[in-house]
C-alpha cells in the first residue's frame, strides 16, 4: 500500500495509528512479499506499540516521536521481562531487531535504530535448551490431534503427528510429498525427508534418512486422508503454501495453547530427546540424564545422528532441542 499522507506526516504518512503504520511500511519494504518474514516482523512491532501505550512506556502514538532513548527505554524494559523468565533471551533480540527494520521502513532511513540488539539487552542467547519441550508424551500428543479434529482441523492434526513422529519442522510437514514418503516407508522401511527443507538441502547432495517405526506409518496415513483431494502434500490445488500458513496453521494456535503446546517446533524437539534415548538408552540432558557426563563419545554419536536426521549441518545446534553437555 502505498503512503496515505505526506512523508512528513503522522507516521511519516502511513497513517495516524502505530499498530497500522508500522505494518503498511513493511508491506511496501518487502514489496507485499516475503509474507512469512513480513508477518514475523508485524508481530514484534506490535508488541513494541503495546509498551509504547503502556505505563512503562512512553505514551506515543506517532513514530516521528521515536527516538534512540525510546529504543534503549524498550530494550531496558524487555531485559526486565528477560530477568523475570518471562520471555526468552532469543524472543527479546528478535523484538529489538523488528523495531530496527520497521523503524528503518517507516523513517526511509536508518536514523533511528540500536546498532546492536545483543548489546543494547546485555544479555546473550546461549543457544541451550532451559527446559523440557511440551509434546513428549504421547498421550498428550493424542489429545492435541483429537483437539484439532473435533475442530475439523485435520491438516493441523497430520502436522501435528508428522512434527512428532518425525521432527520434521512445519514447512516440511506441509510439503512433505506424501505418496513418495509412503512408498519408501513401505518398500524402503525408512524415509528421506526432502520437501520444504531448509537452506536448499535437498536431494542426493543432503539425503535425510529416517528408519521408519508405527508412528511413522500412523502419521503417513493420517496425513493422506487429510491431505485434500488431487494434492501429494497438505496443501489444495487451489491454494500456497502461505494460504495454509494463514488459513490452517494460524487459526489453531490458541487450540495449541489450550493443550499445553507452545507451538509445533516443540513437537521436534520431543523428537530429538525421543532419538537420544533411543540412541544411548538415557534420558536426554533436558529430561536429567546423565549420559552426557558418564558415557561422552555416546553423548556425540546421538547428538551427531539427531543433527542429520533434524537437518542441521552442525552438531552444537542439537543443544537448542536435548540440552547441553555441562
Amino acid at each position: 500500500m502505498a503512503l496515505v499522507g505526506r512523508r512528513d506526516g503522522r507516521n511519516f504518512g502511513y497513517g495516524r495509528q502505530l499498530s497500522y503504520a508500522g505494518p503498511q511500511a513493511l508491506k511496501d519494504m518487502f514489496g507485499g512479499g516475503h509474507y512469512g518474514t513480513v508477518k514475523a516482523h508485524c508481530d514484534r512491532w506490535q508488541a513494541f506499540v503495546k509498551w509504547c501505550r503502556s505505563e512503562q512506556g512512553p505514551g506515543m502514538n506517532d513514530a516521528r516521536q521515536i527516538d534512540r532513548k525510546v529504543l534503549a527505554d524498550y530494550a531496558a524494559y524487555l531485559r526486565d521481562v528477560v530477568r523475570r523468565g518471562d520471555l526468552a533471551i532469543s524472543t527479546a533480540q528478535n523484538r529489538l531487531s523488528s523495531v530496527n527494520r520497521t523503524m528503518a521502513a517507516l523513517r526511509g532511513d536508518h536514523h533511528v535504530k540500536l546498532s546492536s540488539p545483543s548489546k543494547a539487552l546485555g544479555m546473550q542467547r546461549t543457544g541451550v535448551r532451559q527446559s523440557a519441550p511440551q509434546g513428549q508424551d504421547r498421550e498428550q500428543v493424542k489429545q492435541i490431534v483429537d483437539a484439532l479434529c473435533h475442530d475439523h482441523q485435520q491438516r493441523a492434526a497430520a502436522i501435528v503427528l508428522l512434527a512428532r513422529a518425525t521432527g520434521m519442522r512445519l514447512r516440511e510437514a506441509i510439503l512433505a510429498d506424501l505418496p513418495r514418503l509412503t512408498r519408501e516407508a513401505d518398500d524402503l522401511g525408512r524415509i528421506n525427508i526432502q520437501d520444504g527443507t531448509k537452506g536448499g538441502r535437498s536431494g542426493a547432495s543432503a539425503p535425510r534418512w529416517i528408519a521408519v517405526d508405527d508412528h511413522i506409518r500412523g502419521a503417513l496415513g493420517f496425513a493422506r486422508q487429510a491431505s485434500p483431494a488431487g494434492s501429494r502434500n497438505l496443501i489444495a490445488q487451489h491454494e500456497s503454501y502461505f494460504d495454509v500458513l494463514q488459513d490452517i496453521v494460524r487459526p489453531v494456535r490458541d487450540i495449541l495453547h489450550a493443550q499445553n503446546l507452545k507451538g509445533f517446533h516443540e513437537l521436534r524437539a520431543a523428537y530429538a530427546c525421543e532419538r537420544y534415548e533411543q540412541i544411548t538408552q538415557h534420558r536426554a540432558p533436558i529430561n536429567s540424564g546423565q549420559c552426557h557426563q558418564l558415557v561422552k563419545n555416546l553423548d556425540r554419536q546421538a547428538r551427531r545422528q539427531i543433527s542429520y536426521e533434524l537437518g542441521h549441518a552442525r552438531i552444537d545446534v542439537v543443544a537448542a532441542y536435548i540440552g547441553g553437555r555441562s
